[in-house]
Parts: C-alpha cells; structure tokens; sequence
C-alpha cells in the first residue's frame, strides 16, 4: 500500500479495465458477488475509504448498488468480501450489500466511486448514498472512480 501527501487516489481492478466489460460472474447472470477492487495511492492523511458503485443509466435514474464506508485504508477489497470493520449502507434494493449488475436492457455503465477521507463517519447501517455524500462533506482527501460496463442483451 502505497501513502502520498499528494497525488491522485486509484482505483483498478482485476476483473476488467477502465470502461471495459464486467465478467458475468460479479453480475445477477453468474455469481452474484462484487470483483475485486485493487487501491493505490491513498493521501497520508487518510483516516478510512468509502465507496459507491451505481448505475447512472438506470431506468428509474441513478440506481445504487453498493454503498459502503468506515473502510480502513486498504490496497485492495477482496472479491466476494467486506472489509472488516467496514459499514454497508442501504442499496437502491434497499438491502445491505452488493446488488449485482443486473440491466434491464442495453448497456449499463456502473461507476465505482472512492473516496479518501479524514475522518471516520458515524453513519447507521441504515443510510444510504445521499447519507453518505452529506456526512463526507468537507472530510474528502482525494477521490477517483472505475467504470464497467454490462449488457444482459
């Protein structure tokens, strides 16, 4: 894990590239569980991570899939896991955990959002996406995202 005063958080994964195709195993099509997310680059000053995956091309609008904070500055998220410690809000299926890519029709582009932050928050498990965004204001260090892209068609 690498810590910098400045510089600009990354976030890759193994699973697919920038913009590329999300493999039908972390999607409702195979096995349902979140890829793995590989983090580089975390401000020194960070405290903990927070991450937000949604689907911005959602019938319904922005669809979220994944909403989680309080991670402990890691190098990576595991596939299939939680970080410990790590909180898991409420997701657009008003579940606590990872919705699966799963579009309706055509292709889906679904953003994983993360953040460095200088604080750990006190949110309940029962917050969603627009809780999270209103307890980091002013605690983000740095901030990146990754886009997959999925089709059911």
């Amino acid at each position: 894990m690498e810590f910098v005063q400045k510089g600009s958080l990354k976030l890759t994964s193994p699973a697919f590239r920038e913009n590329g195709i999300i493999p039908k195993k972390y999607t409702c099509d195979g096995e349902k569980i979140n890829p793995e997310l590989i983090i580089e680059v975390i401000p020194v000053n960070t405290k903990t991570l927070a991450l937000i995956m949604d689907d911005p091309d959602a019938p319904s609008g922005d669809f979220v899939h994944w909403v989680m904070w309080n991670i402990t500055p890691v190098s990576k998220i595991e596939e299939n896991s939680v970080p410990a410690g790590a909180v898991v809000g409420i997701n657009s299926g008003r579940k606590n955990n990872y919705f699966p890519p799963c579009p309706p029709s055509g292709v889906h582009r679904y953003i994983f959002k993360l953040y460095a932050l200088n604080t750990e928050l006190n949110l309940a498990s029962s917050s969603n996406k627009q809780n999270l965004l209103e307890a980091m204001n002013g605690h983000i260090l740095s901030q990146t995202s990754l886009v997959g892209k999925y089709s059911r068609d």
